[in-house]
């Protein structure tokens, strides 16, 4: 079944810590933002990519009244032997419908679809669902929590981002993936890499600490990708980027002397046209001085730890 229409409509779930990451993440993914749990939009995102969507629902057919999608979905033409249909409860609605009138609904829609029933082990799975102005009904797919497979790595690193952080940054970094080639120019042990890697995004990491960089290599290899870990100072880099995410950790153990820090951001400035940074100190006047201009920002949050996340073209 065809999804002509071309909308879709995204789930979402986050702590109430993640929100300004995430809805960081909608706005470089989709071009806007919401406070809403539910996204509409005519962009098609490969679920498993963000850390946050829950769901997503291809959407076949609009209704202000159930009755409306029952008549609609009668004329579907079904392209599987097994279905089954979902009531999907919208997140954002305060008042809420009884399990048993779910089920009812959830029931009525199945009968009017060509295709058999089967509750157990169905070969598609469609969704009804009230939004604002009605109903929607389309093709449904759960996300699957793929970052929750990279957490536990053969080293470890104790000022490492955590997976579903690197995750949502690398989706901030590349919303696009076609065409783009990045760098983590300060990798440590590789894990916006591993994250990067298994979206099938081009990038290759960098490091001046000998001591990282083969555990970086390691963990890539220990989840089966194939990525480039360099041994080098982001200082001497003379290739060309599209895009750059930079952790800048040291400052958790050491404060790096504002030379240092200056020469860092003018080399980024040298090979990428847009660079990620993620800092927890201030660090606005070395960046614009560096010739860059601040085009959005974030706290990503964790307890009372917290970091910036600055995109910076």
């Amino acid at each position: 079944m065809v999804n002509q229409s071309n909308q879709y409509l995204y789930t979402y779930s986050y702590h109430e810590d993640e929100e300004a990451l995430c809805r960081m993440e909608m706005r470089s993914l989709f071009g806007f933002d919401t406070s809403s749990f539910v996204l509409e939009s005519t962009k098609e995102i490969n679920l498993g990519r963000s850390p946050f969507i829950k769901e997503k629902i291809d959407i076949i057919c609009r209704g202000k009244e159930i009755e409306d999608i029952l008549q609609q979905v009668s004329d579907l033409p079904v392209n599987a032997a097994t279905l089954k249909v979902l009531f999907i409860e919208n997140p954002d609605k305060k008042k809420k419908i009884s399990f048993a009138e779910r089920k009812k609904i959830a029931k009525e829609v199945g009968l009017q679809l060509k295709g058999k029933v089967d509750l157990v082990q169905p070969q598609l799975f469609f969704a009804i669902m009230p939004v604002e102005n009605g109903w929607i009904f389309g093709q449904y797919k759960k996300s699957e929590s793929v970052w929750l497979k990279t957490q536990q790595k053969p080293h470890q690193y104790s000022t490492a981002l955590s997976t579903k952080v690197a995750r949502t940054i690398v989706n901030i970094a590349v919303p696009d993936i076609n065409g783009v080639k990045a760098i983590d120019p300060c990798c440590g042990i590789g894990t916006v890499l591993i994250e990067a890697l298994s979206m099938g995004i081009d990038i290759v990491g960098s490091d001046n600490n000998p001591l990282v960089t083969g555990s970086a290599r390691e963990n890539i290899a220990h989840f089966g990708y194939k990525g480039e870990v360099l041994l080098k100072d982001m200082r001497d880099i003379q290739e060309y980027y599209d895009t750059a995410i930079i952790d800048m950790p040291y400052n958790l153990c050491s404060v790096l002397p504002r030379e240092t820090q200056m020469e860092m951001l003018a080399s980024a400035r040298r090979f990428a046209k847009k660079v990620i940074i993620i800092t927890i100190e201030i660090i606005d006047s070395y960046i614009e001085e560096a010739g860059f201009i601040i085009k959005d920002r974030c706290m990503a949050k964790k307890g009372s730890f917290s970091r910036q996340v600055l995109i910076c073209e």
